[in-house]
C-alpha cells in the first residue's frame, strides 16, 4: 500500500534548461487544493514566470518539492539554484536521485536546505551520504516505478494504490532506517513503518 503525493502548487519551468517542472507538493487528498496552481496566481492565470527567483519566491520552510529529470538530465537547474539562493530550508525533496556533490539537488544538500529525501537512487553524492549517516538527513527509499506512480496518483487525486513491488523486502516489512540518531551511535531514530498488506 502506498500513499500518493498530492499537488497543491505547480511551479513551471522558466528557461529551456528547466523543461522539467519543479513541483511543490503537500500530502493531501483534497482535490480542490490538489488542482490549485499557486497561492499567488489563480488557475486561469499564465503559468509563465519572469524569472526562476519569482517562481519560487513564496516557497516556505517545510515545503515538499518534486524535482523532475532523470539522473542529471532534464533537471530544473535554474529553479534549484533559485531555491538555493532563497535560503528556504527544512525541505523534503522527491526525486529519482539526490544529484551529485556540486550539481542538481547536491547544491541544496550542500547548504543543508533538504531535511528529507524521497528517492529511488541516492548513490553519487558524498554530502548525501555524510548527512544521512550522521543523522542530519531523513531518507525514504522508494522503488522507481512506485515513486513515479505516487506522483501520478497524487496528481490524479487517487488516495492510495497497491503494488507488488518490494514485497518481501525491508520496504514492505518496515525497519529501514529513515533517520539515524545524530549522536554518532549508529542507532536508528526513525525506522520505516510496515506497509499495509491485503
Amino acid at each position: 500500500f502506498s500513499s500518493p503525493l498530492s499537488f497543491n502548487r505547480l511551479v513551471p519551468a522558466v528557461a529551456p534548461t528547466d523543461i522539467m517542472m519543479l513541483r511543490h507538493f503537500t500530502r493531501t487528498a483534497n482535490l480542490s487544493s490538489a488542482r490549485r496552481l499557486s497561492s499567488k496566481a489563480p488557475p486561469s492565470a499564465s503559468k509563465i514566470w519572469p524569472s526562476a527567483a519569482a517562481a519560487v519566491e513564496d516557497l516556505k520552510p517545510g515545503s515538499t518539492l518534486c524535482v523532475g529529470g532523470f539522473g542529471l538530465c532534464g533537471i530544473p537547474e535554474n529553479l534549484i539554484n533559485a531555491v538555493r539562493e532563497s535560503g528556504v530550508d527544512n525541505l523534503t525533496a522527491v526525486s529519482n536521485n539526490a544529484g551529485v556533490d556540486d550539481f542538481g539537488l547536491g547544491l541544496l544538500l550542500q547548504t543543508g536546505q533538504i531535511r528529507r529525501m524521497i528517492s529511488s537512487y541516492v548513490g553519487e553524492n558524498k554530502h548525501f551520504e555524510q548527512q544521512y549517516l550522521t543523522g542530519k538527513l531523513e531518507v525514504e527509499l522508494t522503488p522507481q516505478g512506485t515513486l513515479a506512480e505516487k506522483v501520478r496518483a497524487g496528481g490524479a487525486g487517487i488516495p492510495a494504490f497497491y503494488t507488488p513491488t518490494a514485497v518481501g523486502t525491508v520496504i514492505e516489512d518496515g525497519g529501514f532506517p529513515i533517520k539515524y540518531k545524530d549522536d554518532g551511535s549508529g542507532d536508528v531514530e526513525i525506522p520505516s513503518k510496515p506497509r499495509e498488506r491485503r
